[in-house]
């Protein structure tokens, strides 16, 4: 192998890697944006516990835990049914990436007044709003590595 074919392929693997040139196909993009917004929400539900997040409110006098499970249903089912949706969609009208991202990081950080409004302590409210933020962030990769992976294949 020449020098100049193994700086190619090193940077080629480089590039895979990098969030900024990352292309991913739709089910790719699916999957692997509900593991990595679940992943650092599952680190974020763990560091909360030392700080004394409870992760409980009562809701009509019944008390109901959100986590670990519910961090992993909430995290994971939205993402599935909206870039499901979106990827959907780009296979007729892939300019609907950009709006999508718009709609995704909106709906996640919308939310987090849902979270505010609850009755959960102010270590599990503070865990839990980050946890949308990480979903919007999530949102706005996968689908970006989404749409470069539709670019470049309309382009080949």
């Amino acid at each position: 192998m020449s020098s100049t074919e193994t700086t190619a392929t090193a940077t080629s693997a480089a590039t895979k890697f990098n969030p900024l040139t990352l292309e991913l196909s739709r089910p790719a993009a699916v999957l692997w944006t509900a593991v990595i917004a679940l992943v650092p929400n599952l680190v974020l539900w763990l560091l909360a516990l030392p700080a004394g997040a409870s992760f409980e409110m009562t809701d009509a006098g019944k008390t109901t835990s959100a986590a670990p499970g519910g961090v992993v249903v909430m995290t994971v089912v939205p993402l599935l049914i909206g870039m499901t949706l979106a990827a959907l969609i780009s296979v007729k009208l892939p300019a609907i990436i950009r709006p999508a991202e718009v709609i995704g990081v909106v709906l996640a950080l919308a939310t987090i007044i849902l979270t505010i409004q609850a009755d959960f302590d102010a270590a599990s409210t503070i865990s839990l709003s980050l946890m949308h933020v990480v979903v919007a962030a999530a949102i706005v990769v996968g689908l970006e590595a989404m749409r470069r992976r539709i670019v470049r294949t309309a382009n080949v």
